[in-house]
């Protein structure tokens, strides 16, 4: 027989015998350890310890390091209870620690103190701490992927589905793989507007004396003196009132403040829109052209002169967009931390506060948010800055055609409770004569909002009139 039909044959009883060689490589797959590092995983956590659980844990975070990254069970519950303790805001030590796999019921689960002792006196200094986060991240990829390969395997035996739709699923379990391989972070404004500039012109070719910031409305001013350090100020809105225009503009005047005033560094941490659309946003509302022209491709000379010029004027200003759109509150504290320690910040954005993920899903939605609004005032109070956070009203004024009030704030009353002042967005009904301005024009041009100071723990509360330029969604002092 040639030699080719041998192999032919070969092949073929290969092929018959498969599925038996299959369950015997299962079981010698079974055998095999999974890719881990103990080492790299006592290393990290002794860093941990070593560090007082702040600037090594925030890397941890930024890196989406998690507790299930760790092989060993005992490792994975240490960095959860660190991450824990992290949360709180206080220092870290064994001690502390212990007393709280202690009061969890874990402590004999993770053999106690002296294995925590065990593992801190495996290195000596926490120099090395992000080369352990780098390999403890890359063992948990490899053994995800070969999970992921497993499963992938059994359903090519059991595919019963459309051939598209089951490829489709496989490359994207694939790709969540992938994606977690990558660590968002804040981008600097200048590459924002740089994809917002080619956005134009894509669409155009047819392709004080406060002691804080000033919001730049002299009667929110009046009646605030500044959003002062520390404070969490929460602005809320019902869907498509401007709550994302308003505190746009409070960034705008703290970046490139009017009357001579110190530029303030501004974070914005945009969980629904894009990095590129709110420098579009941005561009239009400074330049005062009405995007609508720009995409129908109709602006004029002057208005390309000011878009120009408004872009060179944001691009020298200090503010940073994170666009991320799965963030927990721990990914947000850690990351407005890290960049506050390089380039110190005036300002924290967050929109909004119901698109956060909470930390843990198992918990009620409504016990995740008030962990998330704690998580925010703590931030406000660490980094020493005022943090804006954007938050929801229920349907509730609506359905009774009142003015909204704190009780309508979405999903916790744990938000009025940490907040230090709380503004609230309401467009006010309108009358039959006020439908019409002069000349026929529909009355969306310049839009009355009233805002409503519902809360101020130092100072007055009571109401205010905006401006809200439809055509530059940007907000303007009120004149009658």
């Amino acid at each position: 027989m040639p030699p080719d039909s041998n192999s032919k044959f070969d092949r073929n009883r290969s092929d018959r015998n498969f599925k038996g060689k299959r369950k015997s490589l299962s079981k010698d797959d079974a055998v095999r350890v999974p890719p881990h590092s103990i080492e790299a995983e006592e290393g990290l956590i002794a860093a941990c310890l070593l560090d007082g659980g702040r600037e090594i844990l925030t890397e941890c975070i930024e890196s989406k390091i998690a507790p299930e990254f760790f092989y060993k069970t005992a490792h994975e519950e240490l960095f959860r209870a660190l991450l824990a303790l992290y949360a709180t805001g206080d220092p870290i030590d064994e001690i502390l620690l212990l007393d709280y796999l202690r009061k969890n019921g874990l402590e004999e689960e993770v053999g106690g103190i002296a294995t925590i002792y065990a593992i801190q006196d495996r290195i000596e200094t926490a120099a090395h701490a992000r080369y352990f986060a780098k390999i403890v991240h890359e063992k948990y990829l490899l053994r995800r992927l070969i999970r992921t390969s497993r499963e992938a395997i059994e359903a090519c035996y059991e595919q019963q589905d459309d051939m598209t739709t089951f490829v489709e699923k496989i490359e994207q379990d694939i790709f969540e793989i992938s994606r977690d391989r990558i660590t968002d972070a804040a981008i600097p404004i200048r590459q924002s507007l740089d994809e917002a500039v080619a956005d134009i012109h894509a669409l155009l070719n047819g392709r004080d004396d406060a002691d804080g910031v000033l919001s730049g409305f002299r009667d929110l001013d009046g009646m605030t003196y500044g959003f002062h350090p520390g404070q969490m100020i929460v602005l809320a809105a019902r869907p498509s009132v401007g709550k994302t225009s308003l505190a746009m503009n409070f960034a705008e005047h703290a970046m490139i403040p009017d009357g001579g005033r110190k530029p303030a560094g501004v974070i914005v941490f945009s969980l629904e829109m894009t990095a590129a659309q709110l420098a579009m946003r941005l561009i239009c509302s400074r330049a005062r052209v009405d995007m609508k022209r720009i995409r129908d491709r109709v602006i004029s000379k002057q208005d390309s002169a000011d878009i120009a010029t408004t872009v060179k004027e944001l691009k020298e200003a200090p503010l940073w967009i994170d666009d991320g759109s799965t963030s927990t509150i721990l990914d947000i504290r850690a990351k407005a931390r890290r960049l506050h320690t390089k380039n110190p910040l005036g300002l924290v954005v967050v929109d909004y506060l119901q698109l956060i993920k909470g930390t843990d899903s198992r918990m009620q939605r409504e016990q995740q948010i008030a962990d998330i609004s704690r998580g925010m005032k703590g931030m406000a109070k660490e980094l020493n800055v005022p943090v804006v956070v954007l938050s929801q009203l229920n349907r509730e004024s609506e359905k009774e055609n009142r003015d909204p009030r704190l009780s309508d704030l979405r999903e916790s009353g744990s938000i009025e409770q940490d907040a230090d002042v709380v503004m609230l967005l309401h467009r006010p009904k309108k009358s039959d004569d006020d439908e019409t301005v002069e000349g026929g024009g529909l009355y969306n041009e310049h839009e009355h909002i009233k805002l409503i100071v519902a809360k101020q723990r130092n100072g007055p509360v009571g109401e205010i009139d905006l401006t809200f330029v439809r055509r530059y969604t940007r907000y303007e002092n009120f004149h009658q």
